[in-house]
């Protein structure tokens, strides 16, 4: 059973524009958890693509994950293909002078599918929900490889994501995140079920 000691965290949210109404409803349902929350994402427009990759990550850090600590990506169908979300997974973890990295946790959203992936065996979420590694965002899959990130089926209750967030704060003193993945320069094309065959 989780505590209700257990600290809160401000909480930046990643989520894939198409998956706004389960955002909306994870804010509504969990918002009590975070100590403040920042669903500010980068939209088109926001950066210019064709800048450096260590200026947009450091644009991205500092405008718009400020002050966060514990960065949340809602995984949904197409969220892997979002150059933004890679973009936002990459400053966050990000240690930077005037923002150190934040923990990393991705969370499926109900919307979340396994059909199609019968040819990949399928992993284990932390809490009994099984995902595709190739259909979750490949920056974030190499960070829970590496034992920096956690990824998680929807929550039970609010305690049990309090306990996520708050492990994720702590482990991101702990453990090295993997950043050396390519950015995306564009999102990927929504015909590509998956970003490793």
């Amino acid at each position: 059973m989780y505590g209700y000691t257990t600290k809160k965290h401000k909480t930046f949210i990643s989520f894939h524009h198409a998956d706004e109404e389960q955002r909306q409803q994870f804010e509504r349902d969990f918002s009590q958890q975070f100590d403040g929350y920042v669903s500010k994402s980068v939209q088109d427009g926001d950066i210019d693509p064709n800048k450096k990759t260590d200026d947009i990550r450091r644009i991205i850090r500092e405008k718009f994950i400020k002050d966060a600590t514990v960065t949340v990506v809602l995984i949904g169908q197409g969220t892997w293909r979002r150059k933004h979300v890679d973009w936002e997974i990459a400053s966050s973890i990000r240690d930077t002078k005037n923002n150190p990295r934040t923990g990393l946790i991705g969370i499926l959203l109900p919307s979340y599918s396994t059909s199609g992936s019968s040819f990949y065996e399928l992993e284990n979420a932390e809490n009994s929900g099984q995902y595709n590694p190739y259909t979750i965002p490949p920056r974030l899959y190499d960070n829970v490889k590496c034992g920096f990130a956690k990824i998680y089926s929807w929550p039970r209750n609010g305690d049990e994501l309090r306990q996520w967030i708050h492990d994720a704060f702590e482990k991101r003193k702990t453990v090295t995140p993997d950043n050396s993945f390519p950015s995306f320069a564009k999102n990927r094309p929504d015909y590509q079920q998956q970003w490793q065959s």
